[in-house]
Order: C-alpha cells, then structure tokens, then sequence
C-alpha cells in the first residue's frame, strides 16, 4: 500500500466524520448504509490533478467551466450524503433498486452502486460528452466499470420504455419535464434540485399516477441544467454588488429599485425570540407564497460581501433573500438579531410606503413562527392540469408542469 494510498484513507475516514457530525448539528442522521458507501469510494480519482485534501473537503470541486461559469462539478460532500439519504429513506434503502442519475461526474454514481447492490443497477447520463468521457474514465479506475454511462440530453427519456426506481438529478433546474416523471416506477422517487419562486431546494418526490408529491426536502445549489430544460435565470444590479434574482418572468427597472434603496432605511422587527436551529429556508418560501399574491413583484436579493460589509444592503442571507417591489417601495429580509443565544427576524424597506412593507412582511413572518414554523410540501402536476384539480396552494405555473407548494400548521390544515 502506497504513501498516497494511505494518505487518501485517512482523509476520507476524516471527511466522512465530519459529515456525520455536520448532519448531527443540523439535526439529521447520516444513514449507516450511505455512510458505509463514502467510507468505501476513493473521491480524489474523481478528482485528479487536485491535491489530496482538497478532494477530500467538503466542498465542491469544478471540473469544467465555459468563460467565468462553471458547468460540470464533483458536488460537495455533504450535499451529496444528503441527497443520497433522502433517497434511501424514501425507498427504505436502495438495496437491489434501478437507478438513473442525471448529471454525470462519476463519484455520485459509485457510491448509488455501492449503495444497490450487485442486483441493483446504475445509469448515469449527461448531455456533455467530455463529461461523460471522463466519468466513465474516473470509473473505471475507481473499478466501478458496471455502472452504464449515457451521453444524451435527459429532457427526452434515456431509454425509451426502461423504469427507475429512483432517479436522481445532480444539477439545478427550473422545471420536471415529462420523461422524469414518466421514467419513474409507480412509487418511486424523484429527487431533484429545483428552482421555485428563485430558490433551490432538493425535493424528493414520490410519483402517484401523473403527479408527483414530496416527501423531504433540503435546501442545495447546483449547477445548472443545460439542454432543452435550460432557463436562464437573470440577475440586474441596483447597486455596486447587489442585484436581483429573476426567475419567474419578472419586470423591474433596475434604475427605479436603486433610486429607491438610496432613500433612507425603515426596519420592523417580529418580537421574537427563535432557536438556531429554525430552518429560515422554511420561512423565506413561506414568504414567496403569502408575499408574491399581494405586491407588484416578489423578487431574490443577492450581494456581494463588500455590499455588505459596506453597509449598502444588510440582508438575511447574502446568496439569497427574499424580496418584494410595490409601488415605489424596496423591502427585504434582514440580518437577524441576535441576543444571547436566539434570534429576532426583521425586515427593512425603502421608498414611500417603507414602513407599511416592512411590517407587512414581518407580520407574515410572524404567523409562520405562530403556525409553528411549518415546512413546506411540493406537489407537481402535468402542465395541463385544469384549476379544479390542483390541491389547495400557491401554484407556480412552468413550462411543463404546474406546482404548488403548501404549507401544513401544526394541528392544522393548509
């Protein structure tokens, strides 16, 4: 056993650790069999010409870029066990399942082989031929030569009239186009990085006739799909560093938002006092939803770090807050306050009616803590679903399907 081969055990017997301690603190359990599966796969021969620690960090390593985007990755770790666990726990394990996952690099799809078994199987696809090239080369040294890989664009179905019982998406996308669902077994699951109201979630979703109905859900980033399924998601600048997220078809004059976030700050606060463990990510979908029906444009504010630094935005989360635009007001989710070891949420809005859209938002933020901070359900269904058949919730028409995404209180209904 060589030096090298010695060094990358340790350090993948350190990344693993650290995973499960990562999905300890945010209240999850990495599942025995996952965990089982990364303490086995060599991750640096999915990453060569990469140092040895960083193919073991628990980061994402780019792989390819085209200019300044990057278009193909080896996904981060712990977003990987995540995905891989939600699937399992879905299907209460993937021992001898049939497995398709879209968007090739070759780590993923070794480890949902160690996963299924030797009477499981596993086809990964990507639209990129050097993607695949180097996926199926990775593998092979790696000794996983049974995995099949597919160069195709996966917006049509892989091979036609062939069923998964799982099939996963390791690349962000706006919208489920009909061969996903129609390639999935009665039952079985689909687990999918998708944009709703500008914000990703990986969503599992268990497949009931034509629809499709979550089961878990995480909040993720990926890179995006290409192909036929590509949307182009568009960002304009109101500030040196700061920009919107649009996502959805929406109109702003970036001139008009940055006048107004020159005018002086107006903030509302909800009087709380929450645990760090609140999923926050919960509740800025639970604002797109009560939010987009009631003002002109509901939008995701992003910003550079010096942006904030600066002090010329002060947003919840810098990589995506949510947003509104209404007749002449600009208002977002704060940073949080902190006193001790809990948090307030807040808001601050500019413009006209600055005060009123601050505490409008502040005050749904409260009825979701009072409905007690409930998580969201997504349910997908064919674009041509009439109204009367959708359930009960805010629906998010796209290209293919329709979504709707609800909200369950405890003790309660939608």
């Amino acid at each position: 056993m060589s030096i090298g081969t010695l060094g990358s055990e340790s350090l993948r017997r350190e990344m693993v650790d650290r995973l499960a301690a990562d999905h300890a603190a945010k209240g999850l359990t990495l599942r025995p069999d996952v965990e089982a599966a990364m303490r086995v796969v060599p991750r640096h021969l999915y990453t060569p010409g990469v140092p040895l620690e960083e193919a073991y960090k628990d980061a994402a390593v780019i792989t390819k870029r085209r200019g300044e985007e990057t278009i193909s990755s080896v996904s981060a770790p712990f977003l990987i066990a995540e995905m891989l666990g939600q699937a399992a726990d879905a299907l209460d394990g993937l021992e001898g399942r049939h497995v398709l996952e879209i968007g090739s690099g070759g780590y993923n799809a070794s480890l949902l082989r160690e996963l299924v078994g030797p009477v499981g199987s596993v086809t990964t696809v990507d639209i990129d031929p050097e993607v695949t090239d180097r996926a199926a080369t990775c593998l092979a040294a790696a000794g996983y030569n049974d995995v099949t890989v597919v160069c195709a664009d996966a917006e049509q179905p892989v091979e036609p009239g062939r069923r998964y019982d799982l099939i996963i998406v390791t690349a962000g996308t706006w919208d489920i186009p009909p061969a996903w669902r129609d390639q999935v077994t009665d039952n079985g699951v689909l687990v999918v990085p998708l944009r709703t109201f500008g914000m990703t979630r990986s969503w599992t979703l268990r497949r009931s006739g034509n629809r499709l109905d979550s089961v878990s859900d995480r909040q993720c980033g990926f890179v995006p799909v290409q192909g036929a399924g590509a949307h182009q998601m568009r960002y304009v600048d109101i500030a040196d560093g700061v920009h919107l997220r649009l996502d959805e078809g929406q109109q702003v004059d970036p001139a008009a938002v940055a006048s107004l976030l020159n005018q002086p700050r107006q903030e509302a606060w909800a009087g709380l006092s929450l645990p760090p463990r609140t999923v926050l990510a919960d509740l800025d979908l639970w604002l797109a939803t009560r939010l987009r029906p009631e003002v002109c444009e509901f939008v995701v504010l992003t910003a550079q770090e010096e942006a904030v630094t600066s002090g010329i935005v002060a947003p919840a989360w810098r990589f995506g807050t949510p947003a509104t635009i209404d007749h002449g007001t600009f208002s977002y989710r704060s940073a949080l306050r902190w006193t001790d070891r809990k948090f307030d949420l807040g808001a601050y809005a500019h413009g006209s009616a600055a005060t009123a859209a601050a505490g409008r938002m502040v005050e749904h933020m409260r009825t979701w803590v009072d409905a007690g901070s409930p998580s969201p359900a997504l349910h997908v269904l064919p674009a041509a679903t009439p109204d009367g058949d959708l359930p009960d919730g805010a629906v998010l028409d796209k290209r293919h399907s329709r979504t709707v995404l609800t909200f369950t209180p405890q003790g309660g209904t939608p």
